[in-house]
Protein backbone atom coordinates (compact mmCIF):
# COMPACT_ATOMS: atom_id res chain seq x y z
CA UNK A 1 0.00 0.00 0.00
CA UNK A 2 2.61 2.66 0.89
CA UNK A 3 4.93 1.57 -2.14
CA UNK A 4 0.78 2.04 -4.54
CA UNK A 5 0.59 5.90 -2.14
CA UNK A 6 4.42 6.93 -3.44
CA UNK A 7 3.67 5.87 -6.93
CA UNK A 8 0.16 7.77 -7.19
CA UNK A 9 1.54 10.78 -5.10
CA UNK A 10 4.50 10.77 -7.88
CA UNK A 11 1.97 10.47 -10.77
CA UNK A 12 -0.37 13.20 -9.33
CA UNK A 13 3.43 16.04 -8.99
CA UNK A 14 4.27 14.99 -12.29
CA UNK A 15 1.23 15.56 -13.83
CA UNK A 16 1.23 18.90 -12.14
CA UNK A 17 4.35 19.74 -13.52
CA UNK A 18 3.76 19.45 -16.90
CA UNK A 19 0.60 21.20 -16.59
CA UNK A 20 2.59 24.09 -15.07
CA UNK A 21 5.21 23.79 -17.38
CA UNK A 22 3.43 23.89 -20.44
CA UNK A 23 1.34 27.36 -19.10
CA UNK A 24 5.21 28.55 -18.46
CA UNK A 25 5.94 28.23 -22.09
CA UNK A 26 2.55 29.96 -22.80
CA UNK A 27 3.58 32.81 -21.09
CA UNK A 28 7.10 32.67 -22.97
CA UNK A 29 5.40 32.80 -26.03
CA UNK A 30 3.60 35.88 -25.61
CA UNK A 31 6.25 37.56 -24.09
CA UNK A 32 8.12 36.06 -27.38
CA UNK A 33 5.94 38.56 -29.61
CA UNK A 34 6.91 41.57 -27.70
CA UNK A 35 10.85 41.15 -26.63
CA UNK A 36 13.69 39.40 -28.07
CA UNK A 37 14.49 35.70 -27.18
CA UNK A 38 17.81 36.62 -24.96
CA UNK A 39 15.32 39.12 -22.74
CA UNK A 40 12.67 36.10 -22.70
CA UNK A 41 15.37 34.15 -21.47
CA UNK A 42 16.76 36.36 -18.62
CA UNK A 43 12.81 36.82 -17.70
CA UNK A 44 12.78 32.96 -17.83
CA UNK A 45 15.49 32.75 -15.26
CA UNK A 46 15.18 35.77 -12.94
CA UNK A 47 11.11 35.32 -12.49
CA UNK A 48 11.48 32.11 -11.21
CA UNK A 49 14.44 32.88 -8.94
CA UNK A 50 12.80 33.95 -6.09
CA UNK A 51 9.91 31.35 -5.74
CA UNK A 52 12.85 28.67 -6.19
CA UNK A 53 14.67 30.51 -3.58
CA UNK A 54 11.73 30.33 -1.76
CA UNK A 55 11.42 26.63 -1.91
CA UNK A 56 14.85 25.85 -0.64
CA UNK A 57 14.78 27.96 2.37
CA UNK A 58 11.38 25.67 3.59
CA UNK A 59 13.20 22.24 2.66
CA UNK A 60 16.65 21.40 2.44
CA UNK A 61 18.06 25.12 3.27
CA UNK A 62 20.56 27.78 2.18
CA UNK A 63 23.18 25.42 2.66
CA UNK A 64 21.72 22.44 0.19
CA UNK A 65 22.80 25.26 -3.13
CA UNK A 66 26.46 25.30 -2.34
CA UNK A 67 27.78 24.09 -5.45
CA UNK A 68 30.73 21.31 -6.16
CA UNK A 69 31.31 20.97 -9.57
CA UNK A 70 31.43 24.46 -10.95
CA UNK A 71 32.29 23.59 -14.64
CA UNK A 72 29.23 21.67 -15.13
CA UNK A 73 26.97 24.30 -13.80
CA UNK A 74 28.60 26.65 -15.99
CA UNK A 75 27.86 24.50 -18.88
CA UNK A 76 24.15 23.65 -17.73
CA UNK A 77 23.87 26.91 -17.36
CA UNK A 78 24.87 27.63 -20.92
CA UNK A 79 23.48 25.33 -22.24
CA UNK A 80 20.02 26.25 -20.81
CA UNK A 81 20.82 29.84 -22.69
CA UNK A 82 20.89 28.17 -26.17
CA UNK A 83 17.86 26.21 -24.76
CA UNK A 84 15.01 28.84 -23.73
CA UNK A 85 16.80 31.25 -26.59
CA UNK A 86 16.11 28.99 -29.59
CA UNK A 87 13.02 28.19 -28.12
CA UNK A 88 11.28 31.39 -27.48
CA UNK A 89 12.75 32.38 -30.76
CA UNK A 90 10.82 29.79 -32.46
CA UNK A 91 8.01 30.33 -30.53
CA UNK A 92 7.76 33.52 -32.27
CA UNK A 93 6.24 32.10 -35.23
CA UNK A 94 4.83 28.53 -34.07
CA UNK A 95 2.51 26.65 -32.46
CA UNK A 96 3.20 26.04 -28.96
CA UNK A 97 1.97 22.27 -30.08
CA UNK A 98 4.53 21.97 -32.81
CA UNK A 99 7.18 23.19 -30.82
CA UNK A 100 6.18 20.33 -28.46
CA UNK A 101 6.05 17.43 -31.56
CA UNK A 102 9.92 18.71 -32.18
CA UNK A 103 11.18 18.84 -28.72
CA UNK A 104 9.41 15.21 -27.72
CA UNK A 105 12.70 14.07 -28.98
CA UNK A 106 14.82 15.28 -26.25
CA UNK A 107 14.71 12.25 -24.87
CA UNK A 108 15.98 10.08 -27.45
CA UNK A 109 19.06 12.48 -27.91
CA UNK A 110 19.77 12.17 -24.32
CA UNK A 111 20.32 8.22 -24.70
CA UNK A 112 22.21 9.19 -27.93
CA UNK A 113 24.38 11.12 -26.10
CA UNK A 114 24.81 8.81 -23.13
CA UNK A 115 26.75 6.86 -25.63
CA UNK A 116 29.81 9.07 -25.96
CA UNK A 117 29.55 11.21 -22.80
CA UNK A 118 28.32 8.51 -20.31
CA UNK A 119 29.99 5.31 -21.87
CA UNK A 120 26.65 3.53 -21.22
CA UNK A 121 25.69 0.78 -23.61
CA UNK A 122 22.66 1.20 -26.44
CA UNK A 123 21.46 -2.14 -28.20
CA UNK A 124 20.20 -2.21 -31.61
CA UNK A 125 16.54 -1.79 -30.50
CA UNK A 126 16.92 1.35 -28.88
CA UNK A 127 18.95 2.39 -31.54
CA UNK A 128 15.88 2.13 -33.97
CA UNK A 129 13.78 3.95 -31.00
CA UNK A 130 15.82 6.82 -31.49
CA UNK A 131 16.39 6.70 -35.75
CA UNK A 132 12.27 6.57 -35.22
CA UNK A 133 11.96 9.79 -33.40
CA UNK A 134 14.18 11.17 -35.98
CA UNK A 135 11.61 10.38 -38.76
CA UNK A 136 8.84 11.42 -36.63
CA UNK A 137 11.35 14.84 -36.58
CA UNK A 138 11.13 15.05 -40.18
CA UNK A 139 7.74 14.11 -40.91
CA UNK A 140 7.13 17.44 -38.54
CA UNK A 141 9.94 19.86 -40.14
CA UNK A 142 8.46 18.37 -44.00
CA UNK A 143 11.75 19.17 -46.21
CA UNK A 144 10.84 18.32 -49.79
CA UNK A 145 7.49 19.25 -49.54
CA UNK A 146 7.14 22.31 -51.49
CA UNK A 147 10.42 23.05 -50.68
CA UNK A 148 9.25 23.75 -47.42
CA UNK A 149 11.81 23.41 -44.51
CA UNK A 150 10.85 25.93 -40.97
CA UNK A 151 13.79 27.52 -39.54
CA UNK A 152 11.57 27.72 -36.24
CA UNK A 153 11.57 24.34 -36.12
CA UNK A 154 15.63 23.64 -36.37
CA UNK A 155 15.57 26.12 -33.30
CA UNK A 156 13.63 23.73 -31.72
CA UNK A 157 15.01 21.00 -32.53
CA UNK A 158 18.64 22.62 -31.56
CA UNK A 159 16.83 23.89 -27.79
CA UNK A 160 16.38 19.62 -27.90
CA UNK A 161 19.54 19.12 -28.22
CA UNK A 162 20.74 21.64 -25.48
CA UNK A 163 17.95 20.48 -23.73
CA UNK A 164 19.27 17.31 -23.73
CA UNK A 165 23.27 18.24 -23.36
CA UNK A 166 22.25 19.52 -20.10
CA UNK A 167 20.03 16.35 -18.91
CA UNK A 168 23.62 14.74 -19.67
CA UNK A 169 25.36 17.34 -16.70
CA UNK A 170 22.52 16.37 -14.61
CA UNK A 171 23.45 12.83 -14.10
CA UNK A 172 27.13 13.67 -13.72
CA UNK A 173 25.99 16.05 -11.14
CA UNK A 174 23.74 13.72 -9.24
CA UNK A 175 26.45 11.76 -7.43
CA UNK A 176 28.12 14.98 -5.55
CA UNK A 177 25.37 18.26 -6.06
CA UNK A 178 21.91 18.27 -4.58
CA UNK A 179 18.71 19.07 -6.85
CA UNK A 180 18.36 22.55 -5.14
CA UNK A 181 21.83 23.08 -6.28
CA UNK A 182 21.27 22.35 -9.88
CA UNK A 183 17.83 24.32 -10.30
CA UNK A 184 19.14 27.50 -8.41
CA UNK A 185 22.55 27.50 -10.55
CA UNK A 186 20.90 26.71 -13.47
CA UNK A 187 18.15 29.81 -13.10
CA UNK A 188 20.97 32.05 -12.17
CA UNK A 189 23.23 31.72 -14.61
CA UNK A 190 21.11 31.55 -17.09
CA UNK A 191 19.76 35.04 -15.87
CA UNK A 192 23.14 36.50 -15.48
CA UNK A 193 24.32 34.78 -18.74
CA UNK A 194 21.75 35.90 -20.90
CA UNK A 195 20.94 39.49 -19.25
CA UNK A 196 24.58 40.10 -20.38
CA UNK A 197 23.88 39.39 -24.08
CA UNK A 198 20.26 40.75 -23.77
CA UNK A 199 21.42 44.21 -22.55
CA UNK A 200 22.55 46.30 -25.52
CA UNK A 201 19.05 45.20 -27.25
CA UNK A 202 16.99 45.48 -24.37
CA UNK A 203 13.19 46.16 -24.91
CA UNK A 204 11.93 48.17 -22.09
CA UNK A 205 9.35 46.35 -20.17
CA UNK A 206 5.79 46.95 -19.83
CA UNK A 207 3.32 47.14 -17.07
CA UNK A 208 0.71 45.30 -18.97
CA UNK A 209 3.02 42.64 -19.32
CA UNK A 210 3.72 42.36 -15.75
CA UNK A 211 1.08 39.23 -15.02
CA UNK A 212 2.66 37.84 -17.82
CA UNK A 213 6.23 37.52 -16.36
CA UNK A 214 4.57 36.89 -12.93
CA UNK A 215 3.11 33.65 -14.52
CA UNK A 216 5.76 32.27 -16.08
CA UNK A 217 8.14 32.45 -13.35
CA UNK A 218 5.62 31.07 -10.59
CA UNK A 219 4.57 28.15 -12.93
CA UNK A 220 8.07 27.40 -14.14
CA UNK A 221 8.84 27.56 -10.13
CA UNK A 222 6.07 25.26 -9.10
CA UNK A 223 6.70 23.14 -12.07
CA UNK A 224 10.49 22.63 -11.21
CA UNK A 225 9.07 21.52 -7.74
CA UNK A 226 6.31 18.92 -8.62
CA UNK A 227 9.04 17.27 -11.67
CA UNK A 228 11.29 17.36 -8.37
CA UNK A 229 9.18 15.78 -5.94
CA UNK A 230 7.36 13.19 -8.77
CA UNK A 231 10.98 11.56 -9.59
CA UNK A 232 11.68 11.58 -5.75
CA UNK A 233 8.69 9.78 -4.88
CA UNK A 234 8.24 7.43 -7.91
CA UNK A 235 10.63 5.62 -10.89
CA UNK A 236 11.78 6.96 -14.09
CA UNK A 237 10.35 4.49 -16.19
CA UNK A 238 6.67 5.23 -14.59
CA UNK A 239 7.07 8.64 -14.43
CA UNK A 240 8.63 9.73 -17.52
CA UNK A 241 6.06 8.80 -19.98
CA UNK A 242 3.81 11.41 -18.68
CA UNK A 243 5.74 14.24 -19.85
CA UNK A 244 3.63 13.73 -23.36
CA UNK A 245 1.05 14.54 -21.64
CA UNK A 246 1.94 18.03 -22.41
CA UNK A 247 0.96 17.96 -25.66
CA UNK A 248 -2.53 17.89 -24.42
CA UNK A 249 -2.16 21.05 -22.12
CA UNK A 250 -0.45 23.01 -25.20
CA UNK A 251 -3.16 21.99 -28.03
CA UNK A 252 -5.84 23.34 -25.26
CA UNK A 253 -3.46 26.59 -25.05
CA UNK A 254 -2.91 27.40 -28.48
CA UNK A 255 -6.89 27.15 -29.23
CA UNK A 256 -7.58 29.40 -26.31
CA UNK A 257 -5.38 32.67 -26.77
CA UNK A 258 -4.35 31.90 -30.37
CA UNK A 259 -6.76 29.60 -32.32
CA UNK A 260 -4.82 27.24 -33.99
CA UNK A 261 -5.02 23.78 -34.13
CA UNK A 262 -2.18 21.48 -35.05
CA UNK A 263 -1.98 20.48 -38.64
CA UNK A 264 -1.81 16.85 -39.70
CA UNK A 265 1.88 16.75 -40.13
CA UNK A 266 2.41 17.76 -36.58
CA UNK A 267 -0.06 15.30 -35.26
CA UNK A 268 1.90 12.21 -37.55
CA UNK A 269 5.25 13.58 -36.22
CA UNK A 270 4.22 13.82 -32.95
CA UNK A 271 2.56 10.21 -32.60
CA UNK A 272 5.63 8.85 -34.07
CA UNK A 273 7.96 10.86 -31.67
CA UNK A 274 5.84 9.69 -28.77
CA UNK A 275 5.75 6.06 -29.79
CA UNK A 276 9.36 6.32 -29.99
CA UNK A 277 10.01 7.69 -26.86
CA UNK A 278 7.65 4.77 -25.01
CA UNK A 279 9.47 2.02 -26.86
CA UNK A 280 12.72 3.29 -25.57
CA UNK A 281 11.52 3.63 -22.36
CA UNK A 282 10.13 0.60 -22.19
CA UNK A 283 13.11 -1.11 -23.64
CA UNK A 284 15.78 0.37 -20.89
CA UNK A 285 13.33 -0.48 -18.08
CA UNK A 286 13.77 -4.31 -19.14
CA UNK A 287 17.24 -3.62 -19.14
CA UNK A 288 17.25 -2.25 -15.67
CA UNK A 289 15.04 -5.07 -14.85
CA UNK A 290 18.08 -7.65 -16.35
CA UNK A 291 21.06 -5.83 -14.88
CA UNK A 292 22.65 -7.06 -12.05
CA UNK A 293 21.93 -5.00 -8.68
Amino acid sequence: MDSRHSSLGAIGFMLMAVAFFSLMDASMKALSLHYPSLQVTTLRGAASLPFVLAWVWGSAGLRSIAPARWSLHLLRGVLGIVMIACFAQALKSLPLATGYAIFFVAPLLITALSVPILKEKVGPRRWAAIGGGLVGVLVVLRPGIDGFISIAGLLVLAAATAYAGGAITVRLLVGTDTSQAMVVWFLLLMAIGAGVMAAPGWVPLRWEHAWLIAVMGLTGALGQMGLTTAFQRGEASLIAPLEYTGLVWVIAWDWAFWRVLPDWATWLGAGIIIASGLYLLHRESVQRRRSPG
